[in-house]
């Protein structure tokens, strides 16, 4: 039998969880310790019981964003997969969405912060390369069978701006507009598969 989560595991979990939701909406350098603890629900001074450094929070918190994505999507995946839609459209029709364009605390970590990774400290910077390292390799395994592994990347890097660029506009009609056009441009591109 499983023994149930201490108070301080949960308290850890909810600090986690807020920090994740705070770097997508504000990004690493509008994060600060003290509004998260706030979010938590917990005070400031309980912070060092959990954590050693800022830096180390961030850190777990870009992962578990990451990692709470990636589970959504694969679950989306593989729900769809068994009506034959095709792992990449699946992949691009869903982050190049009208939703994930307005999901700013739950959408992507990495278009969240892309920006700001490389100026952070090594393991926030580390824990961060994992999570686009991780994207491009989800896109590769979604490529239909015979695509070039390589392109991938250009997919991710299409993805990935094409989705910033849209925020920096709004999430208007234009912005919907030139996210609707990536999409249909990679997936003629890329999804040489039969759709459901």
């Amino acid at each position: 039998m499983t023994k149930p989560p201490s108070r301080s595991e949960l308290s850890h979990e909810r600090i986690v969880e807020a920090a994740a939701r705070a770097i997508r909406r504000s990004g690493y350098a509008g994060t600060g310790v003290a509004s998260v603890m706030k979010e938590a629900g917990l005070t400031h001074g309980g912070f060092y019981a959990h954590f050693k450094s800022r830096d180390a929070l961030l850190a777990e918190a870009v992962s578990r964003a990451g990692q709470a994505n990636a589970g959504r999507l694969e679950r989306k995946v593989e729900a769809l997969a068994r009506e034959g839609v095709s792992p990449l459209r699946v992949l691009v029709e869903s982050y190049l969405s009208d939703e994930h364009l307005e999901a700013l605390e739950t959408g992507c970590v990495v278009s969240a912060l892309l920006s700001e990774m490389p100026r952070q400290a090594p393991e926030v910077r580390e824990a961060s390369a994992r999570r686009v390292l991780g994207l491009v390799e989800r896109v590769r395994v979604a490529l239909p069978p015979g695509a070039d592994p390589a392109s991938a990347a250009l997919i991710t890097a299409a993805m990935v701006g094409g989705l910033q660029i849209a925020r920096a506009i709004g999430t208007g009609a234009e912005a919907k507009a030139m996210l609707k056009s990536i999409r249909e441009g990679l997936l003629a591109q890329y999804d040489t598969t039969t759709h459901a």
